[in-house]
């Protein structure tokens, strides 16, 4: 297998640069053809490289004074973070040193840097946030999380294109169902912009099938594998997706601690209760990918450890490895000349 080289934001995270080089550390075991270039202060990252023998081996330490801090505004980073280590590990995609970039700094320096550095893929107006989390059936993608508060019809029906990718390559399902998130699951449901979006997926001929509109119930039953919204809506479900897992975590722990027959029912169960702990671990799930750029640029949830920073690495390494960008320009290329056979044929 080809080497693939990864660029790291090594002072990015809550828990930077350790979390990041231990983070390295596990990737490389799971995937040992990637390289690293990792980005950040030399004085601090060094003697952690020094620790990890082999990972050393494979990566290249760049040093930068600079570092995005998790207050700073969007527009200050990129104005005046040109040297940071956020940046240049970017600017490494840009100039095909790196395949993809991993960050788990700050989210909208890192899209405005991204955005700004590599630009937005041709047929795509704005790059959407999107992450996986387990379902009933599975799991399933959701797009946009934050990173456009309003959108037009022209932009969820561009979401849909790269989240049905996402699905077929990361997710591994062949012929993905495509859904809108709306109020309710009727046509005529929601304003203009949702069912102008409802009419232009139903006359796409996308690989899998458009189910039309879903409700937020059918978010975690896993009724659809890719869900469409904008960044507002999907920003609000996924934090009241993560404060209901955390609330339902917090009361089932006080459960099993609130007498001894409690504590032997944890004891008899804690088989089961491993499994459920392992299948909901949001740090399998970590790794959102900015989509619709000129390169693979994947944003670590910031509070993050070395495993979670590792899978994030995983879903940039799972990225490439599937040619997700290719798929998305071929997709586009074919929903375009779908649209344009319709008016040629008029002529």
């Amino acid at each position: 297998m080809n080497p693939i080289t990864i660029a790291l934001d090594g002072m990015g995270g809550d828990h930077a640069p350790e979390m990041v080089v231990r983070g390295a550390d596990l990737a490389r075991q799971r995937f040992p053809h990637i390289r690293f270039v990792i980005f950040g202060i030399e004085g601090r990252l060094k003697p952690l490289l020094d620790r990890c023998a082999e990972l050393a081996k494979v990566t290249e330490l760049h040093h930068t004074e600079d570092v995005v801090r998790a207050e700073d505004r969007p527009s200050v980073a990129l104005r005046s973070g040109r040297a940071s280590s956020m940046r240049m590990a970017i600017d490494a995609v840009r100039d095909g040193s790196a395949a993809a970039v991993v960050s788990a700094g700050n989210t909208g320096a890192l899209m405005a840097m991204a955005k700004f550095v590599l630009k937005t893929m041709p047929g795509i107006d704005r790059p959407a946030i999107a992450s996986y989390f387990p379902t009933t059936r599975g799991e399933s993608v959701m797009l946009d999380l934050g990173a456009n508060v309003s959108c037009d019809a022209n932009n969820l029906f561009q979401f849909a294109v790269m989240g049905n990718v996402f699905a077929r390559t990361v997710l591994g399902v062949l012929e993905p169902t495509v859904a809108l998130l709306n109020v309710g699951s009727e046509d005529q449901k929601g304003g203009d912009v949702l069912r102008e979006a409802n009419t232009l997926l139903r006359e796409a001929k996308l690989p899998g099938s458009y189910y039309g509109f879903v409700e937020g119930n059918d978010i975690v039953s896993g009724t659809v594998d890719v869900i469409v919204t904008d960044g507002f809506t999907g920003n609000v479900a996924l934090k009241a997706i993560e404060g209901t897992a955390k609330l339902y975590s917090d009361f089932l722990k006080r459960a099993f601690r609130s007498s001894w027959t409690a504590g032997l029912g944890y004891i008899l169960a804690r088989s089961a209760l491993n499994k459920l702990r392992v299948r909901t671990d949001p740090r399998r799930y970590n790794g959102a990918i900015l989509l619709g750029l000129n390169g693979i640029a994947v944003k670590s949830h910031g509070g993050t450890d070395a495993f979670g920073f590792s899978n994030a690495v995983g879903v940039a390494v799972d990225m490439l490895q599937h040619g997700f960008l290719e798929k998305i320009r071929q997709d586009l290329e074919r929903v375009s000349v779908s649209a344009a056979s319709p008016a040629a044929a008029a002529l």
